[in-house]
């Protein structure tokens, strides 16, 4: 009677459950010979273990190559933010700020465009200008920064044609008050702002910026009566 050909699934299972089968069988495990990942030789299995934990180490390398260069950007950024901080302390003249803001923010992250759009307050244009209701109902659901597309945000509008992601972040009164601007951050980078990044940054920001461009005088609606 012939017995069916195991499947290489059914030998895999195996030698999961069995992991005593090559201590029992040494002399197996030495004569036999698989091939390389990379050339056309056979070779035995304990140099195919190597190299894969040399590629796995490799990897290893990569990941924290990348973790390193990460965390000196993040240092670097929060250098530079501490500077902005300063730099925005120091500005005796409120007018000036929302133009030291946008030029700050574009040098730090190194970004193509950043438009400042203030309401309701008296400043200089073009930061300080009406903005339509779309705009503004939008700013207001704006619970933590907006990173993604142009497609899903009216602010997009006020951005070149050659943005491909961008940042919003609302700008609201002292302790979670009332929404009067909104910063807008626009990159030629698809990747540079997406839906799954982290917005510490983006919102520690646009807390800095609310409280600067609160010096900004409120705008005085005249009586018409």
């Amino acid at each position: 009677m012939t017995h069916p050909t195991p499947t290489p699934e059914a030998i895999a299972h195996f030698l999961k459950t069995n992991p005593d089968f090559f201590q029992q069988h040494a002399s197996l495990f030495a004569e036999l010979r698989v091939p390389h990942p990379h050339e056309t030789r056979a070779i035995s299995l304990g140099e195919r273990q190597i190299l894969t934990l040399r590629n796995r180490c490799k990897e290893l390398e990569w990941k924290l190559a990348g973790l390193l260069h990460n965390a000196s950007g993040n240092e670097r950024i929060s250098r530079q933010l501490m500077q902005w901080c300063c730099d925005m302390l120091a500005e005796d003249d409120a007018a000036r700020l929302p133009a030291l803001i946008v030029e700050r923010l574009q040098g730090i992250f190194e970004l193509p465009e950043v438009v400042l759009r203030v309401w309701e307050k008296d400043g200089p244009a073009p930061y300080v200008q009406e903005i339509g209701d779309v705009v503004k109902q939008y700013a207001d659901t704006l619970a933590t920064p907006y990173c993604g597309t142009t497609q899903d945000c009216p602010a997009a509008e006020w951005l070149g044609a050659t943005t491909r992601s961008m940042a919003c972040v609302a700008l609201r009164a002292p302790e979670g008050g009332t929404v009067f601007g909104l910063l807008v951050l626009g990159s030629d980078e698809a990747e540079r702002f997406t839906a799954d990044m982290g917005t510490d940054f983006l919102e520690t920001i646009g807390r800095l910026a609310s409280a600067g461009l609160q010096r900004l005088p409120d705008q005085v609606v005249a009586d018409l009566a």
